[in-house]
């Protein structure tokens, strides 16, 4: 058994609960799915119903992986992927749902977010341990990478690869996993979920608040800022975390689809948005950017955007923040900046205008 196995075996049993005095009893559960470690936390005053709701919301996100995740051979877009090309397969219900919203956010984001980088993240070995590619396999991959390379009929929800063209769910997988939960537990006791990072909440009233540290760029196991989570989602892209050591040089785990090159930069950007599913691909959409691009992107279409990089002054000064206008109203309505009403667990990052 693999150590994520036992883990998740382990997590089916034993329920971490943090009492809360006066107030409802905090249970947490931990799992590894979608090739990454879950957190599901609910606060229940009963907590035989928090361990029951946990379980129905697991239960969700091993829906949403056995038809989106492309680390299962056996899922729904895995068996797209391996359809012969040129013969038309029907999409699941999970699938044909998601196409409209991937098509239009390539559309919107000068193709900056792509779902079809499957041939470019297999050439990065970038779920094998990282790889630097030829010029001619970086080329190859870049021609069979593109929405170009797909014909998809809406009316009988059947899609048909017109090339090798693969579809990776890598900057939208987590976000429509945790877009169901806030779907079909809304209603439910509050709750938040991390997926790999990215983080969304219930709906709950003003006075429920989740604290939610955002990683520094540098140092993904530091915090920078904390921010205090009402609703929607916060996620973060950057290659503190995820990289590779190819060759005497580093590899990310983000790729340009324009290009077909690895994103490799110092730096990070957090997107808060009230449906998961767009945080995601945006996160990944602005990281792909860059800053400069990335923030007048943010301004010109009212996103809760937030840039932090590394400070020129030296390592142990706290990062530079770039919060957009609507990011700077959403977590920081007093106008004091990102010491506002955010909590820093270090120093406050320094505002970049």
């Amino acid at each position: 058994m693999t150590p994520a196995k036992a883990a998740t075996f382990i997590c089916f049993f034993i329920y971490c609960q943090t009492l809360v005095a006066a107030g409802p009893a905090r249970v947490e559960r931990v799992v590894y799915l979608m090739g990454t470690r879950v957190t599901l936390t609910v606060e229940e005053d009963q907590r035989a119903l928090a361990v029951g709701q946990l379980e129905r919301m697991v239960q969700s996100l091993e829906a949403t992986e056995a038809a989106l995740s492309t680390w299962r051979a056996e899922s729904a877009l895995s068996a797209v992927n391996r359809h012969p090309i040129g013969q038309p397969v029907r999409l699941s219900s999970a699938v044909c749902s998601l196409w409209s919203g991937l098509t239009t956010w390539h559309r919107v984001t000068a193709g900056a977010f792509d779902p079809t980088v499957g041939a470019l993240s297999e050439v990065w070995g970038l779920r094998s341990g990282g790889r630097r590619p030829t010029t001619d396999e970086l080329e190859s991959a870049l021609m069979s990478t593109g929405l170009k390379h797909f014909e998809f009929d809406p009316l009988t929800c059947r899609l048909t690869r017109l090339a090798d063209a693969t579809l990776d769910a890598g900057a939208f997988g987590k976000g429509e996993a945790l877009r169901r939960l806030r779907s079909e537990f809304r209603e439910h006791a509050p709750w938040r979920v991390d997926i790999g990072g990215q983080i969304a909440v219930s709906d709950a009233p003003p006075a429920r608040r989740w604290r939610v540290p955002v990683a520094h760029p540098s140092r993904r196991a530091e915090s920078a800022v904390e921010l205090w989570l009402d609703t929607g989602s916060l996620a973060t892209s950057g290659v503190s975390e995820r990289f590779f050591e190819v060759e005497g040089g580093r590899v990310g785990h983000i790729v340009d689809p324009r290009t077909g090159q690895d994103v490799f930069r110092t730096g990070s950007v957090t997107v808060w948005h009230d449906d998961p599913f767009a945080a995601d691909i945006l996160s990944t959409a602005l990281f792909v950017m860059g800053i400069e691009k990335g923030f007048r992107y943010a301004e010109t279409h009212g996103l809760a955007v937030l840039f932090l990089a590394p400070s020129p002054a030296g390592e142990h000064v706290p990062p530079d923040a770039r919060p957009s206008p609507a990011f700077v109203e959403k977590f920081w309505p007093s106008g004091d900046g990102v010491a506002g009403s955010a909590t820093a667990l270090s120093d406050a990052p320094q505002v970049v205008p």
